[in-house]
């Protein structure tokens, strides 16, 4: 995976990164503008969002596009309409990376509020589902699309703790599974990334005694988001990839 080493490998291609406000998704966006492509940039937080499309004008790459959408409270019908919107703004959609996600409370199962357990599922896999369904057509528009979701090492194999959380990565493992086989026959290729411990906001939450610096930045696992989304990756789907391969699941060391 060596696409990163190379210019322009994105060209002519639009791309659309959920969570793209901040950390990994940020980075991604960035990451993708420099290789030629446009990026839609999607998310809850309009400033933070502006401030991503700013970044990306200052450095004087393709234009990016700011569009507006809550997880927390997106219904299939507004996913419809966003998927309405992108089409106003690209004849077709090159590829998708779902990085938008929460993490919820750490703790046991038995404890889980419904409430909460009803928040991260609504997030981390309602809102990706009904968009992803919404987004199929303009991805096949495209004569080589990549859809690109994002799992954990929880979501492989379960950990005390982490519930709904795992739950909503078990899922979205499946989801990733079943739509590479439901195109298997198209051009459209479907995997998962595990970025795994990185230094995030998130991560931070998760594990506040950590030392982040021990951890890679968002920038250091760019290569395998970079590879799924361009021609190197041509023919690979159905495919769970570690961007930090071998590194042991848990607190960094």
């Amino acid at each position: 995976m060596n696409a990163q080493q190379q210019s322009n490998l994105l060209k002519n291609r639009t791309l659309l990164v959920t969570g793209a406000s901040d950390g990994i998704g940020r980075e991604a966006a960035l990451t993708y503008a420099r290789q030629g492509a446009r990026v839609l940039l999607a998310g809850r937080n309009r400033q933070k969002l502006n401030q991503v499309r700013d970044d990306i004008a200052a450095a004087g790459l393709t234009p990016a596009a700011v569009l507006v959408l809550d997880f927390a409270t997106a219904s299939a019908e507004d996913c419809r309409q966003f998927a309405a919107e992108v089409a106003t703004l690209t004849p077709q959609l090159d590829g998708v990376l779902h990085n938008a996600s929460i993490l919820g409370t750490l703790q046991p199962m038995a404890e889980i509020p419904p409430a909460e357990w009803s928040q991260v599922m609504k997030v981390n896999l309602d809102t990706t589902f009904f968009l992803t369904q919404a987004l199929l057509p303009l991805l096949l528009t495209s004569p080589a699309p990549s859809l690109v979701f994002t799992t954990s090492s929880v979501g492989r194999e379960g950990r005390a703790g982490w519930g709904t959380y795992a739950v909503s990565k078990f899922a979205t493992e499946g989801m990733m599974q079943i739509l590479a086989a439901e195109y298997k026959d198209t051009a459209l290729r479907v995997n998962c990334i595990n970025p795994g411990g990185t230094r995030t906001s998130m991560r931070a939450s998760a594990f506040p005694e950590e030392n982040a610096a021990r951890l890679k930045t968002p920038a250091e696992i760019m290569p395998i988001y970079l590879y799924l989304m361009s021609d190197e990756s041509l023919g690979k789907t159905g495919h769970s990839f570690d961007a930090q391969p071998g590194r042991k699941a848990g607190p960094a060391e």
